[in-house]
């Protein structure tokens, strides 16, 4: 009895710690708190001309507590690019590793992931009235916990510097965000506490069996 109180609460302890990290438990955004991260992220990154800061403020103005899922399009440069650093040529996929491994330790910090990257294996089969496929290279959804954790990503000067290996290495992109109408598959806030309960019980099975 004694080891099983303490493999269930190791569980709930566990549950409980992934709940606190990946839920976003502190509202939507004040304005008080758009204006002062809007100042640092155009402080930051107006030069670089890439940025639409009108948008945005508007989706954080629209700020809804929820977590979204960001969709990135990215069509690699063909070809080998000078690195930002050394000026050697260099793949455009090894210097977009070199930002997004930076960036997808910081976003995991703060409760967010990659849900699915995807390599694109043809052309547009379905396309009205759109511009011609450029020839997207990535297609790259990552979760966010909220426009919180978006916008401090924004402005961490952890990983800053990284951005230049990112312009280096991509011809051309366009990220929007997303929340899920229709998902067929169970959410991680489910999954998995029913995987550390799983595991609880297998493991409380297994030392009821060895204590026969």
């Amino acid at each position: 009895m004694g080891a099983g109180i303490w493999i269930w609460g190791i569980a709930v302890l566990a549950a409980i710690a992934f709940l606190v990290w990946y839920r976003n438990w502190r509202g939507p955004l004040s304005k008080d708190e758009i204006e002062r991260y809007m100042a640092r992220a155009m402080d930051m990154h107006s030069a670089n001309g890439f940025n639409d800061f009108d948008t945005v403020r508007r989706f954080l103005e629209a700020d809804d507590g929820r977590e979204f899922v960001m969709v990135n399009l990215v069509r690699l440069a063909p070809g080998e690019v000078p690195d930002p650093e050394t000026g050697v040529p260099t793949r455009p996929a090894e210097l977009l590793q070199r930002y997004t491994g930076p960036f997808t330790r910081a976003l995991i910090r703060r409760g967010g992931h990659p849900a699915i990257v995807t390599r694109k294996v043809g052309g547009y089969v379905d396309a009205w009235r759109v511009p011609p496929d450029p020839g997207w290279t990535i297609v790259g959804f990552m979760r966010y916990r909220s426009r919180r954790d978006m916008i401090e990503l924004v402005i961490d000067s952890r990983f800053a510097g990284s951005h230049a290996f990112k312009f280096a290495a991509t011809a051309e992109t366009f990220s929007f965000p997303t929340q899920p109408i229709l998902r067929l598959y169970p959410s991680p806030i489910v999954w998995v506490p029913l995987f550390l309960a799983l595991i609880a019980a297998l493991l409380h099975l297994a030392t009821l069996l060895l204590a026969i």
